[in-house]
């Protein structure tokens, strides 16, 4: 009995994995390093966008453009916007022209516009050029808008009636009309001037009478978002508000597109992404695509600041080199405080830079989250000062060295948690990121200060004793 074939949707990975198995992958590229897009096609058919995404990532280099090219139009261009930056760009760079243009005229006008917004002027305006007359406005308008803006994550393909119109009329229009929209989940109501005048979610329109105008049963307060509103802000909006959509407008109020939900979970999918590379000293672009000298090049810089501020705070113990020769204990301990300066840091500057992020933290409520981080830090300077200090006194049977090192603990803790929160409040304020540059700073003063604090408690206790 033949064994019977599997499924590309069986092969392409569990919910949990979301990547293809090796021997599904050792079968596309056998087939095209044969050239044979018969045996291609199946083994394709039925993949959503994300996992061909998947697949496109764990192609080898030359074979990934040679994928789309033997596939042709049975290969969903919107997989290029679920890839890492460095794969789409290596790809685009490697397709013609008359691949890319059929390509696009398939997409949606947001996935259009994000594959289009990686290439050069130059390969932009052959594409553009190539594309029927209102398909090329549409892209041309949302392109000349700020990276970054609602007006690059629209979509400008919509359902827009006016208010005179009844629900029948409506009704009958979503029946008959050839070119609505792949997917949408309301009608847009405007005037002859295409101001947005509201909305009408499907569900509620198919509930109405079919003799109501479309006006009565439409909801006026619609919220909206600008074009050039930065697209952190839309999210928040989204996020807010529970929200599946929001109608973009321009500067007199027009109607010019729709941003959907699966947008703005890419967007703080991103946000979230950048910020954790941020705090870590990583650039927001670095993928796991990227070679190792990009990676390399990518970290130098931070690694370097660090490097500096690692000897700011060594130099400290260049201060107290003739206590440290004389006690033994004092260069053993030295290290702890600083350490867990450094964590306590760490865990304050981390809620203040999301909640910097999220607007959640500003002006108005700094100073009552700057007391609670700081009494945070004295409390638990207070504790970790007891334990570390009964320790420190059982290790080196002298209760000296417990004091010491528990008025150390308590100041570098407090010292730690102002540091966390005013840091990233004070770059902000000076327009910098936050995520970006707080741990370098935070890092520094937590040593500089443990450092300080337990070696200078521990000269001024000994002299006076």
């Amino acid at each position: 009995m033949s064994e019977q074939p599997t499924h590309a949707l069986d092969e392409i990975g569990s919910a949990a994995a979301f990547a293809p198995d090796p021997d599904f992958v050792a079968r596309v590229e056998f087939a095209i390093a044969a050239d044979d897009a018969d045996a291609l096609g199946p083994l394709i058919e039925g993949l959503h966008e994300a996992d061909q995404a998947s697949l496109l990532e764990a192609l080898d280099h030359d074979s990934r453009p040679k994928l789309i090219e033997l596939l042709g139009s049975r290969f969903d261009f919107a997989a290029l916007t679920e890839v890492d930056d460095s794969v789409r760009e290596d790809i685009l760079d490697e397709l013609d022209t008359d691949t890319l243009v059929e390509g696009m005229r398939e997409l949606e006008s947001d996935d259009a516009v994000y594959i289009l917004e990686d290439l050069d002027q130059d390969e932009q305006n052959e594409i553009l050029e190539a594309l029927p007359a209102i398909d090329r406005a549409q892209l041309q308008k949302s392109l000349d808008y700020k990276e970054g803006s609602a007006a690059r994550l629209m979509q400008t393909h919509l359902i827009a009636v006016p208010p005179f119109w009844t629900v029948g009329q409506v009704v009958d229009h979503l029946a008959e009309a050839a070119d609505l929209p792949d997917s949408f989940f309301e009608v847009f109501v405007v005037d002859p001037g295409y101001h947005l005048l509201g909305n009408v979610f499907l569900d509620r329109l198919v509930r109405a009478q079919r003799t109501a105008p479309i006006e009565s049963v439409m909801i006026a307060d619609r919220r909206r978002v600008r074009a050039d509103d930065e697209q952190d802000d839309v999210a928040r909006l989204f996020q807010r508000y529970n929200l599946v959509s929001a109608p973009v407008v321009d500067e007199a109020g027009r109607l010019i597109g729709v941003v959907t939900i699966d947008d703005i979970v890419d967007v703080m999918q991103e946000e979230a992404d950048d910020e954790i590379k941020a705090l870590g000293g990583v650039k927001a672009e670095e993928e796991l695509s990227d070679s190792i000298f990009s990676t390399t090049r990518n970290r130098f810089g931070w690694l370097f600041v660090n490097l500096l501020t690692a000897f700011l705070a060594s130099s400290v113990l260049g201060l107290f080199e003739e206590e440290l020769s004389k006690m033994v204990a004092l260069a053993v301990l030295a290290p702890i405080v600083a350490s867990q300066g450094g964590n306590a840091a760490t865990q304050t500057m981390t809620v203040a830079v999301r909640a910097l992020a999220t607007r959640e933290l500003g002006p108005a409520n700094a100073f009552r989250i700057t007391f609670r981080e700081t009494a945070a830090g004295l409390l638990n300077g207070l504790a970790f000062g007891l334990i570390t200090g009964l320790v420190a006194t059982l290790w080196f049977h002298d209760w000296n060295i417990g004091i010491v090192i528990a008025l150390a603990m308590t100041v570098n803790l407090v010292a730690g948690a102002l540091g966390g929160i005013l840091i990233p409040l004070g770059l902000e304020r000076f327009r910098t990121d936050p995520a970006v540059s707080s741990g370098v700073f935070v890092t520094t003063i937590t040593d500089v200060v443990g450092f300080f604090s337990f070696l200078g408690i521990a000269t001024l206790w000994f002299h006076l004793r």
